[in-house]
C-alpha cells in the first residue's frame, strides 16, 4: 500500500492545502481517511493479527458474563460483504462497535462519591479532544443523565452536535466517574479492544460523519444517531501496536496543520494590517502616498475578499469626501445649486404642487463631520427633496409592488417589483416613484444596506414594505445614484445605526433623523463625475473578487488532484 510513499506525499503537498481555500481541513480529513484505511504508517508482520486480538476480546467477554460482571450481550448480525466499504491491510479486521466494547454504559457508584458532571457545551467540536465538567456529588446526577467514566468514548447524536464532530475521549473525572447531556453516544473499552484515541479519530472523521448523517432519525432540528446503528457501526480494527502507531503518526501530522493555520492566520492578519493602514492613509492624506503603495503592492494586497470589501468602502468614503475626482473650477459651486433648489422649492409651492416644508435646524459647525472642498456645502436632505412622500394616481393604473426581499443589499443596486393594480396598494403601503432613492429603516435591513434608485415601475409609480425611508429628488438637487452611494457607504451607516430607536430586533431610524440627515452636496456636473469614477472603481473590485475566485478554484482542483492521487 506504499505507506512511505502516502506520507511523503502528504507532507511535500502541505503547502498545496496552505494556498487552497479550506486547504488545511481537507488535509485533516485525507489524513484520518488514510489512517482509517491502513496508509498512514506501515504495517508490521511481527504485529498478532487482529483476529488473535478477537478471540482475546470474545474470551474476556465471556469471563466477564460469567462473573456476572456484564450482561450476555444481543448478537449483533454478521457483516455482510456489500457492507464492507472498502478493503482493510491484511491483518487488519471489520467488526460492529458492540462486538467490542460495552454501548451506554450504567456506572455503580456510591452516592456520595463525587463525580464529573458534563453538560454537551462542555464537549469540544472539530478536531479538540478536550472536554472540562462540574464537579458534583453522583447522587445528584446518577439517575436521568448519560453515565460515563475515564477511558470511555463520547459522541454526540444528536443534530448540529453529531455533525460538529462534538466527541472525546472522558478523562481526569473526579474518581474516574461522570454523568451528563442525555444526548451522548458512549463506547466503554471494556474488553481493552482498542486504543481510544483510535476510536475516537474515527468518530471525527467527516467521512464518518456524512455517512451516519444520512442514517440519523427524528424531526428536522432533532435529528440523532440511533442507538442500534452505533451499536452496529462498521469499524476497521487494526492490530493494538498498530493503532497506537498510527494514533501517533496523526497527532504528529495534526500538529502540523496546526502550525499551518497558525502561519495563514499570521500572514493574513498582517495581509489586513498593511492593507487597513494603506486604507487609513488614503482617508487621512492628500498627497497620493497611499494610492501609490496600494500601486505598488497590488497583487500582493489584494488576494483576499476581506481587504476588496475594505477598498469598497474606502471608495465610497473618499467619493463623499470630494477626495475621488478633482474639482473642476468651471463647475457652478454648490452654493449656485441651493438657491436653485430655494427657487424651484418657492415655485412649486405657490403652484401648490408640494406643501410648504417645515423649517430644518441650521447645520451648526460642530455638526459637520469633516471638511468638503471647496464649492461643496453641507446640506439636510429633508430641505433639498422630499421625505417620503405620497403618489396622485388614477385608481385603475398598474404599479410596482416591492417588498423588502425585492429591495438590494450591499453594494448591489437593482431592484424586482410585482405588477398591481394601484387600487390594491396605494393604502398602508410606502409610495415611491422611478428616480426616487430608497432606504431600508429597519434592523438588519438598514445594517446589510438594502437601498436603490427605483426605476422601471410601471407607469414610473410604486408601492412596497413600509419599512422604507423615500427620498424624492422633486428639486433636482442630486444624483439620485450619488445619493445612493452616500447611504450605502458602510460609514454612514455605522454612524447612524447608534441612532436608530426601538426595541432589539425592531430597532428603526427614525422619520425626523432621516429628515435631518447631513448630506454633502457638490455640483451636479462633479455629482455625475463622482458617479461614474465610482462605477469604474467598484467594476475594478467586481474583476479582482472574480480573480480571487478564480485563483481559490484553481487552488482546490489543484487539492483536489493531489488527494485523488494519494
Amino acid at each position: 500500500m506504499m505507506n512511505k510513499e502516502t506520507a511523503t506525499l502528504l507532507e511535500e503537498h502541505f503547502d498545496t492545502a496552505f494556498a487552497a481555500p479550506d486547504g488545511v481541513a481537507k488535509l485533516r480529513e485525507l489524513i484520518l481517511t488514510l489512517a482509517m484505511q491502513g496508509r498512514l504508517v506501515e504495517q508490521d508482520p511481527n504485529d498478532p493479527p487482529a483476529s488473535e486480538l478477537l478471540k482475546e476480546i470474545e474470551a474476556e467477554k465471556q469471563r466477564l458474563i460469567k462473573e456476572k460482571k456484564i450482561k450476555k450481550p444481543k448478537l449483533l448480525p454478521l457483516i455482510k460483504l456489500e457492507e464492507v466499504p472498502y478493503k482493510v491491510p491484511q491483518g487488519w479486521e471489520w467488526v460492529r462497535l458492540g462486538n467490542i466494547g460495552i454501548i451506554n454504559p450504567r456506572n455503580d457508584v456510591n452516592d456520595s462519591t463525587k463525580a464529573g458532571f458534563v453538560p454537551m457545551p462542555l464537549v469540544s467540536n472539530g478536531y479538540s479532544e478536550k472536554h472540562q465538567f462540574e464537579e458534583r456529588l453522583w447522587r445528584e446526577i446518577k439517575k436521568g443523565y448519560t453515565h460515563f467514566a475515564d477511558g470511555d468514548v463520547g459522541m454526540a447524536k444528536i443534530t448540529p452536535c453529531f455533525e460538529n464532530a462534538k466527541s472525546c475521549v472522558f478523562s481526569g473525572l473526579p474518581n474516574g466517574v461522570g454523568a451528563g447531556t442525555t444526548e451522548l453516544h458512549i463506547f466503554r473499552n471494556t474488553f481493552n479492544s482498542v486504543v481510544p484515541r483510535f476510536l475516537l479519530y474515527h468518530l471525527k472523521n467527516p467521512h464518518f460523519i456524512s455517512s451516519a448523517a444520512s442514517n440519523m432519525t427524528g424531526s428536522a432540528g432533532q435529528k440523532r444517531i440511533p442507538t442500534p446503528y452505533f451499536t452496529e457501526q462498521l469499524f476497521p480494527l487494526p492490530p493494538l501496536p498498530e493503532q497506537h502507531r498510527i494514533v501517533a503518526r496523526i497527532d504528529q501530522l495534526m500538529a502540523s496543520c496546526d502550525a499551518l493555520e497558525k502561519l495563514h492566520k499570521e500572514r493574513e492578519e498582517k495581509r489586513l494590517a498593511v492593507h487597513a493602514a494603506a486604507i487609513r492613509g488614503l482617508l487621512d492624506a492628500s498627497d497620493g502616498s497611499a494610492w501609490h503603495f496600494i500601486g505598488q503592492h497590488f497583487s500582493e494586497l489584494y488576494t483576499v475578499k476581506e481587504n476588496v470589501a475594505e477598498l469598497r468602502k474606502a471608495i465610497l468614503q473618499l467619493a463623499v469626501m470630494g477626495r475621488l475626482v478633482p474639482q473642476d473650477p468651471n463647475d457652478p459651486p454648490a452654493g449656485e445649486l441651493l438657491k436653485e433648489i430655494q427657487a424651484e422649492k418657492q415655485r412649486l409651492i405657490k403652484e401648490k404642487k408640494i406643501k410648504k416644508p417645515k423649517p430644518l435646524p441650521p447645520i451648526a459647525p460642530e455638526e459637520e463631520p469633516y471638511e468638503v472642498p471647496q464649492g461643496w456645502a453641507w446640506v439636510r436632505l429633508g430641505n433639498i427633496g422630499i421625505i417620503n412622500p405620497r403618489n396622485d394616481a388614477d385608481d385603475l393604473i398598474k404599479a410596482g409592488f416591492v417588498p423588502m426581499p425585492m429591495v438590494p443589499g450591499g453594494y448591489s443596486e437593482k431592484h424586482q417589483f410585482k405588477e398591481r393594480p394601484w387600487s390594491e396598494i396605494k393604502k398602508g403601503y410606502t409610495h415611491f416613484a422611478d428616480g426616487d432613492v430608497g432606504m431600508a429603516k429597519i434592523t438588519p435591513c438598514f445594517e446589510n444596506a438594502k437601498s436603490c434608485v427605483f426605476s422601471g415601475l410601471p407607469n414610473g409609480i410604486g408601492a412596497g414594505t413600509t419599512e422604507l425611508h423615500i427620498f424624492r429628488n422633486t428639486l433636482n438637487s442630486v444624483v439620485p445614484r450619488f445619493l445612493l452611494y452616500y447611504l450605502k457607504n458602510p460609514h454612514y451607516i455605522s454612524k447612524v445605526a447608534p441612532n436608530m430607536t426601538g426595541s432589539a430586533g425592531q430597532k428603526r431610524v427614525p422619520t425626523p433623523y432621516f429628515t435631518e440627515q447631513l448630506f454633502p452636496l457638490p455640483s451636479l456636473p462633479e455629482q455625475d463625475r463622482i458617479v461614474a469614477r465610482i462605477d469604474q472603481l467598484m467594476a475594478l473590485c467586481d474583476s479582482l473578487e472574480q480573480q480571487i475566485d478564480a485563483a481559490s478554484g484553481k487552488q482546490t482542483e489543484l487539492l483536489n488532484a493531489v488527494m485523488a492521487q494519494v
